[in-house]
């Protein structure tokens, strides 16, 4: 090397002063690979402005999307028993939680808060995917619970989002458990005369699926977002054809009368205030 590269650049960095780049921002958009500034993306809900498409949110964000003004207050949610099969694969189970937990700030893969939605009492159950893929555990059936006993506490509406890859393999046939249990918790709220209603991101699969994803008086789903129970694979190689462009998207089903709207995370907001005081007040005309 020369003196120059040795000695005067060095001098030269000294002098001026480095300054650090944030590596966070700008985002690559995964569906048209388009360059997102973060300020940006941050203010569109992150929805690419490009192509429109949606990508996934934590259940933190739903919650500062959905409830007047970002403001809510989580509830404690009860306890599970950790690990209670001593589950092992190239893992502990217990290292699993552990590692997730420092990852995600959270317990497990739910969040439950009440605020107000367009002026209106609301409780809102929200998963995280990035929580071992939003699977339903122990943990999350007792969320549900909780919060469809809030709900009926409040006489509020329950609103859930899903994320889920459906229920945790290491929690057994506890875990299978929790779609009765979720499913019960959905009976506590309709039969005391509340709406119950579910939006569907990408993705919603599994036991989630077959459970309380489906049950919502009202069914939302946000674009391009992947429903179904099992994976279109196993699917075909189960009934031997080839399945429909675009099956188990949010696109396809709401086609099919599976779901009721597709609505883009922009205006998800102002439709639950819609919906909720369309039913709020038919309840208070029929009372």
């Amino acid at each position: 090397m020369s003196w120059l590269t040795e000695f005067v650049r060095p001098k030269i960095r000294t002098l001026l002063g480095r300054t650090e780049v944030p590596d966070n921002l700008w985002h690559q958009c995964p569906n048209c690979q388009q360059m997102i500034f973060h300020r940006e993306l941050d203010a569109g809900k992150k929805v690419c402005p490009h192509c429109g498409f949606h990508m996934r949110a934590t259940a933190a964000e739903r919650l500062a999307w959905t409830f007047d003004e970002g403001s809510y207050t989580r509830i404690d949610l009860p306890k599970a028993l950790v690990d209670p099969l001593k589950f092992r694969d190239q893992k502990k189970y217990s290292d699993r939680l552990r590692e997730a937990r420092e990852s995600s700030k959270q317990d497990d893969a739910l969040l439950v808060a009440h605020g107000t939605i367009g002026g209106h009492i609301a409780v809102v159950a929200a998963m995280e995917f990035s929580f071992m893929a939003g699977s339903m555990g122990a943990a999350v059936g007792e969320g549900l619970v909780a919060a469809a006993k809030l709900a009926v506490l409040q006489h509020a509406p329950l609103i859930v989002y899903t994320a889920s890859g459906g229920a945790r393999m290491q929690e057994g046939a506890i875990s299978l458990m929790q779609m009765p249990r979720t499913t019960i918790a959905t009976m506590m709220v309709k039969e005391a005369g509340l709406p119950f209603i579910t939006v569907l991101t990408d993705p919603t699969t599994g036991g989630v699926t077959a459970s309380f994803a489906m049950l919502g008086d009202i069914q939302i789903a946000e674009p391009n977002a992947l429903i179904g129970f099992a994976g279109a694979r196993v699917i075909e190689q189960t009934v031997r054809e080839k399945l429909p462009e675009g099956f188990q998207r949010a696109e396809y089903l709401h086609e099919h009368g599976i779901i009721d709207m597709v609505i883009k995370r922009g205006e998800l907001t102002a439709m639950l205030a819609k919906i909720i005081a369309l039913l709020t007040e038919n309840q208070k005309a029929a009372a």
